[in-house]
């Protein structure tokens, strides 16, 4: 039996049968990252003496008959902005080398809470930014169908680790499309829930007002099994809900009507990526839903706004990394500001300085109102025209992206052209809504993913859609 390759409800199964312990998978799975990852490069710290100890609580209430968690025993990668206690924290920053986080983030409360199984930190692209896993201050993560090629980013680490059976399942963070993007290109399911309804604490912020903490997973039934593990409001995150649950489980594909939108079939979009996704669409069509064309007017802002509203808040939450209260510091300066100046020249990367100075800029005094204000008027623009799509049907589907993975080193000296990428996703963002990248097919040997928007805190909604799909395939 390749345990590796087991989903969450077969490894969950297995464990309950007794086909195998918990500290048999984790180690079969340590085997494997020490194996595998030296050319995926998904993982930037390795945890198997804290995984096996883990293992050990899941055997002990198996032998004692006791009822366990539904993650409980099952071997998972956590994307490495996200605080585990007593574990190196980088956000694949060279000014966090050293950082030990001294606190769980909620999200990993709730998994250890659930009894499961932390095989280690996966690498990003450096504080969340980037689209293709490039920008890590440790060296780039690629892509398991073809270790010439990206993997997506930011969360390119967590959706290797899961592609390369790694992992059976990742968390991810997604801002702009950090988790959608890496899934579509590594061909694994990515859910990035509404705002709000997973809490932020604990995850190294990047923009506040669009980050959110999601998975990658290997089904979108074992994307479901985690949602619900770490959902829920908390006293820790003013911005966190609780949800009603159970609503919009089940779904009647036959009552359902799904939105096109024209302006995510765009000219410069791969003609083998839409041809799967007018594939997909066909799928939906075949198995009763109604298809109609919608439109999102404001789409062509999308990016701009985006790119003017994360930067603002880079600029304002990288502030922190002074050099001064924990990360790298340069102590050779010979005053507090070139401490300051020494310590952030030398600790961030070309993109995080980038984006910080593009932030800084938009938000200077006589720059405000020309960019922040008017790309916020504009957010408001993108945020209607879904809740008006919604008025007429139940979910969209788009593709995530215009391409399929690119080779390592092939755009990284073209910020513009990276920026891009995000074409599809960052609306979804912007709007605060929940959305989902399905595996829908492969053009030459590379993996396309099919997204799924639904309106906020529709989650099951998506999800169900996401199955029957997954399914019918």
């Amino acid at each position: 039996m390749d345990i590796h390759k087991l989903t969450i409800v077969q490894t969950r199964q297995g464990l309950i049968n007794k086909k195998f312990s918990a500290v048999e998978i984790a180690k079969v799975f340590i085997e494997k990252i020490k194996k595998n990852n030296p050319d995926i490069f998904a993982y930037l710290t390795e945890t198997p003496d804290f995984a096996i100890s883990q293992a050990k609580e899941v055997d002990k209430l198996i032998s004692q008959k006791k009822d366990i968690p539904l993650l409980a025993g099952i071997p998972s990668a956590i994307k490495d902005n996200i605080l585990v206690e007593d574990i190196k924290c980088t956000a694949a920053s060279k000014i966090l080398n050293d950082y030990i986080a001294p606190y769980d983030a909620t999200v990993i409360k709730k998994l250890k809470s659930q009894k499961a199984v932390i095989l280690g930190k996966t690498n990003l692209d450096e504080f969340a930014m980037g689209s293709s896993c490039e920008h890590s201050a440790y060296g780039p993560t690629r892509n398991p169908h073809d270790l010439s090629r990206v993997p997506g980013g930011s969360s390119g680490g967590s959706a290797a680790a899961v592609a390369s059976d790694m992992a059976v399942y990742a968390l991810g963070s997604d801002t702009g499309g950090s988790i959608r993007f890496p899934a579509s290109l590594c061909g694994v399911v990515g859910l990035k829930p509404t705002y709000g309804s997973v809490s932020r604490y604990g995850l190294m912020a990047m923009a506040s007002s669009l980050d959110q903490i999601g998975s990658l997973t290997k089904t979108v039934e074992d994307a479901k099994i985690v949602f619900n593990a770490i959902k829920g409001k908390d006293p820790l995150d003013s911005t966190s809900v609780e949800q009603k649950s159970g609503e919009d489980a089940e779904c009647d594909i036959k009552k359902i009507k799904l939105g096109v939108p024209k302006e995510y079939f765009i000219k410069g979009m791969d003609k083998g990526v839409e041809k799967k996704i007018l594939r997909a669409i066909d799928k939906f069509k075949a198995l009763g839903a109604k298809i109609e064309e919608i439109s999102l007017p404001h789409t062509e802002y999308a990016l701009a706004v985006y790119y003017i509203i994360m930067p603002a808040e880079v600029s304002s939450n990288l502030a922190r990394y002074d050099g001064i209260r924990y990360g790298f510091s340069e102590t050779e300066s010979e005053s507090l500001l070139d401490t300051y100046l020494h310590s952030r020249n030398k600790g961030f990367g070309d993109e995080v300085r980038r984006r910080i100075i593009i932030g800084t800029y938009s938000l200077s005094a006589g720059y405000y109102d020309a960019y922040y204000l008017r790309a916020q008027k504009a957010q408001t623009l993108i945020r209607k025209d879904f809740s008006e799509a919604f008025k007429k049907v139940d979910a969209i589907l788009s593709p995530v992206s215009p391409v399929t993975a690119f080779k390592i080193g092939e755009k990284i000296t073209d910020p513009l052209t990276m920026y891009l990428f995000d074409v599809f996703t960052v609306a979804v963002n912007l709007a605060g809504l929940p959305a989902i990248s399905i595996p829908c097919g492969k053009v030459n040997n590379l993996p396309v993913g099919l997204q799924i928007i639904g309106p906020a805190f529709k989650e099951n909604r998506i999800l169900s859609l996401g199955q029957l799909f997954e399914q019918n395939q």
